[in-house]
């Protein structure tokens, strides 16, 4: 068991005997992960899966264009390979009151407080939304292909993400590599908006660099699958803020808010349809929607557009941009939210909600 296990089953022990088991599940999921790496030029030169041996091939390319061409850092993560044996690492569990998009927040030791609970076991975490459903919430879980360890540990390739097309395994690990640049304690949405951002010009210029017209359509087509998702959830979020916000008995919100679903659902169909029956966001639909799961969406990108002012201030250069956002990530966070907001021409009524990653990937 690493330095920082140990520190965080202290953190655990002191915290109190209804947080040991929690805790003990997330060293002993991260600690299994870490048996399991293997350097990639191993794995690649023993695999008898010649499409796992090209993927990872094309992963260490997307490796070093990261820390060469996006200042991402250059250390051991993305490096090894991690076979689990199961579709996502972990399973979060995120909530909201019945007639709110206000997302709960749970507290840890090292990680701050963050607005889902993790678990390296799905069983576990459907229980845990059972319980928290049982008290009146909405909730969501969300399967995560990948997450963040913030630097601590050096985070592998996944089998959960690794034959993920091109552009999104790109996507996937600029994503992740942003979240050891910086962080901000407490404050889900500008961790979560910060490495969109990064990740949407990341991999701009990855696609630019290949010079490669079926990657460049494969890009498109799932950019055209998100921008519609998005707006959808937008839709959404706008009228039951509206719903919920408003005069009404709470069944009426009731009623509105069930009325407000099925219509998003019908909308979603319709989509579908557009899209000739690709079924990407079938999963997320399977599970209601409901609140929690639109908090889920908007946690990620809310603040989106004004990191992309942000490095647009700073003509594109990451590394100034990386300094830009770690002085604010040490701000408190009103002034901190309101220097972000001042990037961007019209302020903070450029930071609309809008999905690119719905089950989480960070944590």
């Amino acid at each position: 068991m690493s330095r920082m296990a140990f520190a965080w089953l202290a953190a655990v022990l002191l915290a109190g005997c209804s947080s040991i088991d929690y805790y003990l599940q997330g060293i002993r999921g991260e600690m299994d992960i870490l048996d399991r790496a293997e350097p990639i030029p191993s794995v690649v030169e023993t695999t008898q899966d010649a499409a796992l041996k090209a993927k990872l091939e094309r992963a260490m390319a997307i490796r070093e264009f990261a820390s060469r061409e996006l200042a991402l850092p250059d250390n051991g993560s993305y490096r090894n390979y991690a076979d689990l044996g199961r579709r996502f690492v972990l399973w979060n569990v995120f909530a909201t009151p019945e007639l709110s998009l206000d997302a709960r927040q749970w507290c840890f030791p090292i990680a701050g407080c963050v607005n889902y609970r993790g678990y390296f076991d799905e069983a576990e975490a459907k229980a845990e939304a059972a319980q928290i459903a049982a008290s009146g919430d909405d909730v969501y879980i969300g399967g995560v292909p990948a997450f963040s360890t913030l630097g601590y540990f050096n985070d592998p390739i996944l089998s959960t993400f690794v034959r993920y097309p091109e552009p999104e395994l790109a996507r996937l690990m600029f994503h992740e590599l942003a979240h050891q640049v910086a962080y901000a304690k407490d404050d889900t949405v500008f961790n979560e908006s910060f490495a969109v951002a990064v990740e949407e010009e990341g991999v701009r210029r990855w696609l630019a660099a290949q010079n490669d017209p079926a990657l460049l359509a494969q890009a498109a087509a799932s950019e055209r699958y998100r921008e519609g998702f998005r707006a959808l959830v937008e839709r959404t979020r706008e009228g039951l803020a509206r719903l919920y916000a408003g005069n009404g008995s709470n069944d009426a919100k009731r009623a509105g808010k069930a009325a407000t679903f099925a219509a998003m659902r019908a909308d979603y169909a319709a989509l579908k349809q557009q899209w000739g029956g690709f079924a990407i966001y079938d999963g997320w639909f399977a599970q209601g929607p409901t609140n929690a799961s639109l908090a889920a969406v908007a946690l990620y990108t809310s603040k989106v557009p004004l990191f992309r002012a942000l490095l647009a201030q700073e003509g594109g250069d990451f590394p100034r941009f990386y300094a830009r956002v770690k002085e604010l990530s040490r701000l408190p966070r009103p002034i901190r939210d309101q220097a972000l907001e001042a990037a961007h021409p019209e302020g903070a009524s450029a930071a609309t909600a809008g999905g690119a990653e719905v089950a989480g990937r960070t944590r």
